[in-house]
């Protein structure tokens, strides 16, 4: 469980983090939406410890950020799991070097293991046999993969995704959706999806936080967004023709019920 209290940063004087609290659960696909601007991807980087906030609390399975000493944070960030926006693979090295770095860099797994282990991860995400391809040679959504597979390598506590449906088209975003459910429940991880897509939303989001503006204005689940009179948020969801005819049969079928 990750836990934050009243976050707040600023960027030359101009607030963009304006006191946001949340519980983010263990086990459960966990997502921070909002329009560009209005301050997920500050959120997110806080609590990942790339950004450090100005006040507030961030709290790791009860350890408070703050509080640890540098040994203590790189112990919790060992324990992170993170799928960059644009994959962050190596171009020169082989998917599974790429796969394998964190296992090389943190672990003192013989090199039978560590190639035992990459060529589980790699079997989890649908990539059997790519060990000795280099990422170009691979399409954006198998890169995507790759990139969940070196995520999930040394078994991550706390898994972070942003944007990981960007560039990708409809059926392959729902197949790597499907990929981070799947692990989720598989590892038991709290995961953190920043994300302004609205299939992703609908279809895995277990708990939601909508931001704008540096608040927080909505939080709730997948389930209840249909129910919800949030300006914001029917703002957010529901500005496609889509989306709000979506809506309006849902709630003409929960009346004929």
């Amino acid at each position: 469980m990750i836990e934050v209290k009243n976050i707040k940063k600023s960027f030359a004087g101009v607030g963009v983090l304006k006191g946001i609290s949340a519980v983010f659960e263990k086990g459960k696909v966990n997502m921070i939406i909002g329009q560009s601007g209005s301050g997920k991807t500050v959120f997110l980087k806080s609590i990942m410890g790339l950004i450090e906030p100005d006040d507030g609390e961030i709290s790791f399975d009860g350890r408070i950020w703050h509080l640890l000493s540098d040994k203590e944070k790189a112990g919790i960030r060992r324990e992170m799991g993170v799928v960059f926006q644009g994959n962050a693979l190596f171009d020169s090295m082989t998917i599974e070097q790429n796969v394998s770095f964190p296992l090389r860099m943190f672990t003192r797994k013989s090199p039978k293991e560590i190639k035992e282990r990459v060529d589980e991860v790699l079997e989890q995400v649908g990539l059997p046999g790519v060990q000795n391809k280099l990422p170009s040679e691979l399409s954006g959504g198998q890169q995507k993969r790759v990139a969940i597979a070196r995520a999930i390598v040394m078994y991550p506590k706390y898994l972070f995704a942003d944007e990981p449906n960007s560039g990708l088209d409809p059926k392959t975003a729902i197949r790597i959706d499907d990929l981070l459910m799947t692990l989720t429940k598989q590892y038991d991880t709290t995961t953190l999806v920043n994300t302004h897509d609205m299939n992703s939303i609908m279809e895995i989001g277990e708990k939601i936080i909508l931001l704008k503006n540096g608040h927080k204005a909505w939080e709730g689940s997948r389930d209840e967004i249909f129910h919800s009179d949030n300006k914001d948020l029917n703002d957010f969801v529901f500005s496609s023709d889509l989306y709000r005819q979506m809506k309006e049969l849902f709630l003409k079928y929960q009346a004929e019920k």
